[in-house]
């Protein structure tokens, strides 16, 4: 495959991710009043970790202590951004709350290209995102903010934890164990917040479905571009989620869009197109096994 068609398939996984989480956050928020945000943290990442072991089925045998410290630190990035996120949705719109946390990919796009187009093309998302956050910052919740920043931080991390574990692992292995941290990690939290909520059988189905499409579907297909695109690029390429959180918030919720969102779409879409523009022509990563194949 070549570095053109290669990055070409990764903004293509990477939108069609983010498309699913913005469908199983708007179903999450329907949730809260039921299982809490903490709860629903819980059944996100307990399905998630389920469906993921059952596909990938990971041996515990013959893993390095570097290869258990990746995943174990990506666990810990996994439950601690979906609690922050949760828990800043509790308090802020969707749109919002996406724009904010996306400060953490931009970020970490600049300290790892190290280059000047890096900084224009994070400069222009950055421009971007805080269009679409116009006519609502008035409205902010300051814990739903720290929340929202919070998840930020983590999101980062997990960028970073997603690219050494899909270089450790072959095909879901590493993701699966990972999830299966963050699932232990959120259990005791989940269980008390939701309690005996959490054995009703239509909060059952529901949060299975959040799981899909929040977690098993987007974390899978941002394993495999985070294989075909540098760090930067795809940190950058992340600046799409406000976008999508958007346009997932006027189709599914009526939420009409402002000129000046239109103008920040129009901005994070075109510093996406460049990031993948200027990443072409860098070495892609060392080959590795496709997952499920």
């Amino acid at each position: 495959m070549t570095t053109r068609g290669s990055s070409g398939l990764a903004v293509g996984l990477v939108a069609l991710g983010l498309a699913c989480q913005e469908v199983g956050a708007a179903i999450a928020v329907l949730l809260f009043p039921h299982a809490g945000p903490l709860g629903m943290v819980m059944l996100r990442l307990v399905f998630s970790a389920v469906i993921l072991l059952a596909l990938a089925r990971p041996s515990l045998r013959g893993r390095t202590r570097d290869e258990w410290g990746a995943v174990i630190r990506l666990g810990v990035a996994l439950a601690v951004m979906n609690g922050f996120f949760y828990l800043a949705l509790e308090r802020l719109a969707l749109g919002v709350t996406v724009t904010i946390e996306v400060l953490g990919p931009l970020t970490l796009s600049i300290l790892v290209a190290g280059t000047r187009a890096a900084w224009v093309w994070a400069g222009l998302a950055l421009a971007g995102v805080l269009a679409l956050g116009g006519g609502g910052w008035e409205r902010l919740d300051p814990v739903g903010v720290l929340c929202a920043l919070g998840a930020a931080v983590s999101w980062a991390f997990y960028i970073r934890g997603q690219a050494r574990v899909g270089r450790a692992f072959p095909r879901l292995e590493g993701l699966a164990l990972a999830m299966a941290i963050g699932a232990l990690i959120s259990l005791p939290f989940g269980i008390v917040t939701a309690g005996s909520i959490l054995l009703r059988p239509d909060i059952l189905a529901l949060g299975a479905a959040v799981a899909i499409l929040s977690s098993t579907i987007p974390y899978a297909l941002e394993l495999i571009a985070l294989r075909r695109l540098t760090e930067a690029a795809f940190g950058i390429l992340m600046s799409l989620a406000p976008a999508t959180a958007a346009v997932a918030g006027w189709i599914l919720l009526g939420q009409e869009l402002s000129l000046l969102e239109v103008v920040g779409l129009a901005l994070v879409v075109c510093a996406s197109a460049g990031a993948v523009w200027t990443s072409r022509g860098r070495p892609e990563p060392e080959p590795v096994a496709e997952p499920l194949a």
